[in-house]
């Protein structure tokens, strides 16, 4: 058998080319239960779910199938039993069928959007065993590079383990707080990271909310054109006209059935199973053109048996997942793409696919059984690890050297928590809470022991006391090249002391920064006033400045252009200028271009001419980086706009019998122009960067 006939490409897509009328197995039954002289609508009405509208022809057509899916032999000839009896057979219908409902639901979900199905190939991977930075890390990943509405259930997870390690680290922090003798009500901790998950959140909860809402409109529009389209297949058992015509007629809806667009999932199995009914209905009229009925069943059984054989492929597949994904597409191929069969093999074609279904079926519900041992496994291992962090939360020892052991391996126990994988769903919540209460009786015995060390908070505290002292005996040093680096290494040492009891903290910070300050604002105010030179020459400049904006031209462009000159030279002959005051050249450099923007010449040459200035302020005599990084980057231009002739003139191949008259071609060539114009101007300001050296 051919990998077409298997519908298998090179690429593992499903190939099934056919414009023939879909049919689902859910519908059959309605086809077999209308006459072959008369198609008969049934007056069951369909369920809608609350607050729902129910189109007329749901109302009025309604079959049982579309009550609750049938299968293809379960299709029976309508009987007079009572609806009790039939709600027993839907009832019993309905559990056999389980294994199919399964991948039509999925299939619903699908419809609303096509590219949600790309849900299936979004990794999810194990964030319980990720920190917090890891876990921001993979929601700003997914927010970057996947659809917002394919990621929901790994943004889920990823914001339970989120919050549930961040209420574990709020809850040790809490602790260390109240055992330092704090308020719990003036208790508030936060981190850069929960900041970045919030901000991250935030924009995935926005940006799905703007996907709901412009997809609702689109929907509900789709749902209307389909509804209609139904309409018209209804009337035309009852149009009087040659039945060649009318059959054309019907594969036109067809096409424009299929080309209608997503529907909301809440009514993509109604519409479809009305659309199905009323398909099944025309085909029963066609008993008066026998032989355009027989060739479409023809195909359709065809095209059918290929999708069996591919899903009896699939059912000995071990790859669990891909097999069921792919078996899903084949579903929505046979609901959707194809149509009926003929009465003899309906029963035959449904009850294979429907053996090969169930196969796949079974093996998936085997493997997540097995996964659910896995998970059972785990949490012994959790239950274990849980143990011994009881076991040392039992132990106080006496010191900090035995206290920080402790504190290495509490944490090594926790990361071995995290990495022993998923537990049963039941009882996770109550797992994790065994788990914070171990931790957290461990953390209070800590807190408690560092509580009572008092001792190493008064060495620090007499330590920064040194300091301060160093500090203030050297505020007033007249040598700043030697006192400078002694005082930022006693900013350096007091990062490193550690914490002083709370009391004395503040005080001994402001006692410290004050001399600090006290010391820089005197290096500072000193060397400005060494730059005094530099400060008059920001004067000049500024005054210059002004007196360049006020500047009104004669209109006479060679004499504008040099007195624009001499005032760049005035410009640069005052000097240079304190560093934290250059922003002034920026805005010199603005008022000079608006000058140039005045002149009335050809813009080519006013280009060069600004060119030409500003290669004067690079030009250094003993330093050529700035015009080196200029001629890098016009060559790096003309490479680029050569690259974009090429491409147009590439273009215009294709344009070859076609009038250069035509608006497009006029374009074209009108583009190609202005970009050699814009080639050659740009190899003139390389010549003249070359000529600077």
């Amino acid at each position: 058998m051919s990998e077409n006939d298997n519908l298998q490409d090179a690429d593992g897509k499903i190939e099934l080319n056919t414009t023939e009328t879909p049919q689902t197995p859910e519908e059959s039954k309605a086809a077999e239960t209308s006459s072959s002289e008369e198609p008969k609508a049934s007056t069951e009405p369909v369920k809608a779910s609350e607050n729902e509208e129910v189109s007329e022809d749901l109302k009025e057509e309604k079959m049982p199938a579309e009550v609750e899916p049938v299968s293809e032999d379960k299709a029976e000839e309508p009987s007079e039993e009572p609806k009790k009896d039939t709600e027993t057979v839907s009832e019993t219908t309905k559990q056999a069928d389980a294994h199919v409902e399964e991948i039509e639901e999925s299939n619903a979900e699908d419809a609303e959007d096509e590219t949600n199905a790309e849900r299936h190939e979004v990794e999810s991977k194990d964030y319980h065993a990720m920190t917090m930075e890891q876990l921001v890390d993979e929601l700003e990943s997914l927010l970057k590079d996947k659809k917002i509405q394919t990621i929901k259930s790994q943004v889920d997870e990823i914001k339970s383990e989120f919050h549930s390690k961040f209420g574990e680290l709020l809850d040790e922090k809490k602790e260390e707080f109240l055992s330092e003798g704090g308020n719990e009500i003036d208790f508030y901790y936060t981190t850069p990271v929960k900041k970045r998950f919030n901000d991250a959140y935030k924009t995935y909860r926005n940006n799905l909310n703007a996907y709901y809402k412009d997809r609702e409109s689109n929907l509900k529009q789709n749902l209307e054109n389909r509804l209609a389209i139904i309409e018209e297949i209804k009337g035309l058992i009852n149009v009087e006209e040659n039945i060649n015509t009318t059959y054309k007629h019907f594969k036109d809806l067809q096409e424009q059935w299929r080309n209608a667009g997503p529907i909301p999932r809440d009514r993509y199995n109604n519409a479809w199973n009305s659309y199905h009914h009323h398909v099944e209905v025309f085909y029963d009229f066609l008993h008066l053109n026998r032989d355009l009925r027989d060739m479409d069943f023809k195909h359709n059984l065809e095209q059918k048996t290929k999708i069996i054989e591919r899903a009896e492929e699939l059912a000995q597949d071990d790859n669990i997942n891909r097999a069921f994904r792919e078996l899903q597409v084949l579903h929505k191929l046979w609901k959707e793409e194809l149509g009926p069969v003929d009465r003899e093999h309906r029963e035959d074609v449904w009850e294979r696919f429907s053996n090969a279904t169930k196969t796949i079926h079974d093996k998936r519900q085997a493997y997540y059984a097995d996964l659910d041992k896995a998970y059972e496994a785990n949490l012994v291992k959790k239950e274990e690890i849980i143990s011994k962090i009881d076991d040392i939360a039992k132990d106080q020892p006496k010191s900090h050297q035995a206290w920080q052991k402790k504190i290495k391996a509490i944490e090594a126990l926790r990361q071995e928590f995290f990495n022993a994988g998923k537990v049963p769903i039941k009882v996770n919540d109550a797992t994790w809470t065994k788990f914070k209460t171990a931790v957290r009786h461990f953390n209070r015995n800590k807190n408690a022991f560092y509580k009572s060390l008092k001792k190493d908070q008064y060495d620090n505290l007499n330590k920064k006391l040194e300091l301060i002292k160093i500090a203030e005996d050297n505020k007033d040093s007249e040598d700043f090249e030697t006192t400078t680096s002694l005082m930022k290494k006693i900013q350096a040492d007091w990062k490193n002391i550690g914490h002083v009891p709370r009391k004395d903290s503040d005080k001994i910070w402001k006692q410290f920064k004050k001399a600090c300050n006290h010391y820089f604002d005197r290096m500072h105010a000193e060397r400005n006033a060494a730059s005094k030179e530099e400060m008059a020459a920001f004067e000049e400049k500024s005054a210059l400045l002004d007196k360049v904006k006020s500047i009104e031209l004669t209109g006479k462009p060679d004499k504008d252009i040099e007195t624009i000159k001499e005032q760049i030279a005035a410009w640069k002959a005052i000097g240079s200028i304190p560093s934290n005051k250059r922003f002034i050249e920026g805005k010199f450099n603005k008022a000079i271009d608006a000058l140039f923007g005045k002149l009335d010449m050809d813009k080519a040459k006013l280009e060069m001419i600004k060119f030409e200035n500003k290669l004067e302020t690079l030009s250094k005599p003993d330093d050529t980086r700035l015009l080196d990084n200029e001629q890098n980057y016009i060559r790096k231009k003309i490479g680029e706009i050569k690259g974009e002739i090429n491409q147009l003139e590439n273009n215009m191949q294709f344009f070859s019998n076609v009038d250069e008259t035509n608006p497009l071609v006029r374009d074209v060539i009108k583009n190609i122009k202005n970009h050699k114009d814009n080639l050659q101007t740009w190899k003139d300001k390389l010549r003249k960067v070359k000529s600077m050296y």
